[in-house]
């Protein structure tokens, strides 16, 4: 993600409990775990989809955070860091399962959907009068979710990491091992499947 100005009177609302599990005290790492662990999940599902797997890539994920502990400065929300390391532990979950990104050498180029990113969820909703506004309010956003889980391993990532985690072209392409390209590509093939499917 693009790297805001770092502000140093950072205060973390959790650095106790931080602290104690520096020193090793299990009952502040639940107490952790137990204050992200639902949106963490959130996260998992995004990118791995739903079931065992998710939650395979969630408990993974909190292990690593617990064991890197010390990495965490401070200066930022322990949530921001937490997030990192579950994109970070789902994608390369992802990897070892070999899910393929479509290379940019086999995929036709459909310049109508490749320089309309910038429309992101409103444009995916055309058809369905979901507003980028009101979707979260929306009925509709359990059909929505349903929809984006059902879409293939790639294009799933890529949307999640673009709309949902606010990462950019550049920057999927760098963590997912693809070009700038590919990832606009798949963006908006994941776009215009959601039309059909919604």
């Amino acid at each position: 993600m693009s790297n805001p100005t770092v502000d140093t009177n950072y205060e973390e609302p959790n650095a106790e409990l931080i602290e104690k599990v520096r020193l090793g005290s299990q009952k502040a790492q639940y107490q952790l775990y137990e204050k992200y662990v639902r949106a963490m999940y959130h996260v998992c599902v995004r990118i791995v989809g739903k079931g065992h797997e998710a939650e395979e890539v969630l408990q993974d994920s909190f292990v690593r955070a617990f064991m890197r502990i010390e990495e965490y400065r401070g200066d930022a929300a322990f949530g921001a860091w937490l997030k990192r390391i579950v994109i970070n532990t789902s994608i390369n979950f992802l990897q070892k399962k070999k899910i393929d990104l479509v290379s940019l050498d086999e995929m036709l180029v459909e310049p109508a959907f490749e320089d309309d990113c910038e429309n992101d969820f409103a444009e995916i909703n055309i058809h369905t009068g979901i507003s980028e506004k009101n979707i979260k309010h929306n009925s509709e956003v359990s059909r929505v979710k349903e929809a984006i889980n059902k879409l293939s391993d790639g294009y799933r990532i890529v949307l999640s990491l673009y709309l949902f985690e606010g990462y950019d072209h550049q920057e999927i392409g760098e963590i997912l091992g693809i070009s700038s390209s590919t990832s606009k590509s798949q963006y908006s093939r994941a776009k215009k499947r959601l039309r059909t499917m919604l």
